[in-house]
């Protein structure tokens, strides 16, 4: 590592000031193209950001450091790159709010849009920051099942976008459920995924520190998905697709499972 002394924060530290100056940099571009979504995109980017930021700040070095480095980035520029391939425009949740606050939305989205997004990364980055600022210590078992859970969380989840892409790409599927593949198993696939990919790595900061204190980072996660952002995307689907309905009754909204008979079907 490149020598470096920064005296007046710790690594911690200096990730949430990089997080907090991402947040306002980003508010000011939303202002400008009118496009509050774009925090959305941003979201594995700052994961990856206040890690690496930790990791260059403290030093970090070892086997462990540079093995969550890799699969912190390695997750975030493919979701970031998923995620702005499909923007178009303003999502429509964004829009809403907007419409719904008029005049006093451009300050309200600094505090509930980029501002509290900052902070959450900021807590659910725990595990890993702890994991590369302990990076030389000996891995153990908890270390190999965390990095084998991400590894395979990485590829789930990905696959699950691009099975969905695909989908979505083909003219006839339009106005259609998507019902396929893994999402067959779950209506939010990507989002089970993800879940899976902070257990891990909760797995290996754990190994590194001990600290049982960063479930909070795995645990936040499963609810931020589960109970907020699942409820959103699903809110008002059943009036833009009908067969969404029968998709709900089948299939489970997280956990992977074998779809059950709609029973309306007989």
């Amino acid at each position: 590592m490149i020598p470096l002394v920064l005296p007046i924060l710790s690594p911690p530290l200096w990730g949430l000031a990089f997080l907090l100056g991402g947040a306002v940099l980003l508010w000011l571009i939303s202002l400008r193209i009118r496009d509050s979504s774009i925090g959305t995109i941003a979201w594995s980017l700052g994961l990856a950001g206040v890690v690496d930021v930790a990791a260059w700040t403290g030093q970090a070095g070892g086997d462990r450091a540079a093995l969550v480095i890799f699969l912190v980035n390695i997750w975030a520029v493919r979701l970031a790159a998923h995620l702005w391939a499909r923007h178009e425009g303003e999502d429509h949740r964004y829009a809403v709010l907007r419409q719904r606050f008029g005049r006093r939305w451009w300050w309200l989205s600094l505090i509930q849009v980029f501002l509290l997004q900052a902070i959450l990364i900021w807590v659910i980055a725990a595990p890993p920051v702890a994991a590369v600022l302990n990076g030389y210590a000996p891995m153990g078992w908890l270390d190999y099942l965390g990095a084998g859970l991400a590894t395979l969380a990485i590829a789930w989840e990905a696959v699950a976008d691009l099975q969905l892409a695909r989908f979505r790409a083909d003219p006839a599927h339009a106005g259609q459920v998507m019902d396929k593949g893994l999402w067959g198993w779950s209506r939010h696939p990507n989002y089970f995924g993800e879940s899976l990919l902070w257990a891990g790595l909760f797995l290996i900061g754990f190994s590194a520190s001990g600290q049982w204190w960063l479930l909070v980072s795995p645990l936040l996660t499963v609810f931020l998905l589960t109970q907020v952002s699942t409820a959103v995307m699903e809110d008002g689907m059943d009036q833009r697709r009908p067969a969404y309905a029968a998709y709900r009754r089948r299939v489970g909204a997280f956990l992977p499972w074998p779809r059950r008979r709609d029973a309306r079907k007989g």
